[in-house]
């Protein structure tokens, strides 16, 4: 308490009414960390207010969140039954030119198959259509397909004697990544696509088909340049992973990347003995 306080009584009371003083004086002590707060300081943590009728109830968006669940899963199990069906590539074309499951197709021109040698054991997979694939109705017919086209060359293949697809047979809007869900429609015809090609080596083309086709969670620079395996019809299949001829266009410093990685296959292929001349198809 200061000075002027002390000497002043008016101010002094006015100091403690300030502070919370209620009385200057009882007549018995109180206990006052014994006393309950009073009810209006108890209220705000106790009481919470019921929630309307209206706020119980579920939202429109719950049900048709729900009811979207089942129509994905009838989707993906509907692409199982028709690419299990499937006998040959010309089958499985079909069913995945019936496919109605995946939304990608309707703002789609065509549905993007593939292209090359079926006959050839050398396959490569690469992510989506874009523009120029989806108008075509072929995969890598763009600038990346053109770099594509290079990046074989390098190691004495061509589209005579190669085999090319993609993860997905329809263009994303603006070329995005697929979701999951989008993904999980194309890969069981994906899975069978390459059971009937039986190809001797797959060099995967991106992070988005060495993602979807091995399942790995890693980045496209961690998991290229290393032999994987991929199980086809019970043998075990070598796969490399690349950077994607797209990427390349984007960060041409790291075509010495992509180079190494070719150079690898080259050797492998040449080891397996699958180079051998074929006749293209359209």
């Amino acid at each position: 308490m200061t000075d002027h306080l002390a000497s002043d009584p008016l101010a002094t009371l006015a100091w403690l009414l300030e502070s919370g003083a209620e009385e200057a004086i009882g007549e018995t002590p109180i206990n006052r960390f014994a006393l309950k707060p009073p009810p209006a300081a108890t209220t705000p943590l106790q009481a919470r207010p019921l929630p309307s009728a209206a706020a119980a109830r579920p939202t429109p968006a719950a049900p048709a969140a729900q009811a979207a669940m089942p129509l994905e899963g009838e989707a993906i199990a509907s692409a199982q039954s028709l690419a299990k069906a499937a006998t040959n590539l010309a089958e499985l074309r079909a069913a995945l030119e019936g496919f109605e499951g995946c939304g990608l197709k309707k703002n789609c021109a065509n549905t993007v198959f593939a292209d090359g040698n079926p006959t050839s054991r050398i396959m490569f997979i690469g992510e989506a259509p874009g523009a120029e694939e989806d108008r075509q109705g072929l995969p890598f017919v763009g600038r990346a397909g053109k770099l594509l086209d290079k990046m074989m060359a390098a190691i004495h293949l061509d589209r005579s004697s190669a085999y090319i697809t993609n993860v997905l047979n329809w263009r994303p809007p603006q070329n995005r990544d697929p979701s999951p869900e989008e993904a999980a429609m194309c890969l069981p015809f994906l899975r069978r696509h390459i059971e009937l090609v039986n190809p001797g080596i797959i060099i995967l083309l991106g992070a988005v088909a060495a993602r979807h086709v091995l399942g790995f969670s890693e980045g496209i620079m961690k998991l290229r340049g290393r032999w994987l395996e991929y199980r086809v019809n019970d043998v075990m299949i070598p796969v490399m992973a690349t950077l994607h001829p797209a990427y390349l266009l984007r960060q041409p410093a790291h075509k010495k990347l992509a180079w190494r990685d070719l150079q690898a296959a080259e050797e492998k292929i040449i080891a397996l003995g699958l180079l051998e001349k074929h006749s293209s198809i359209h």
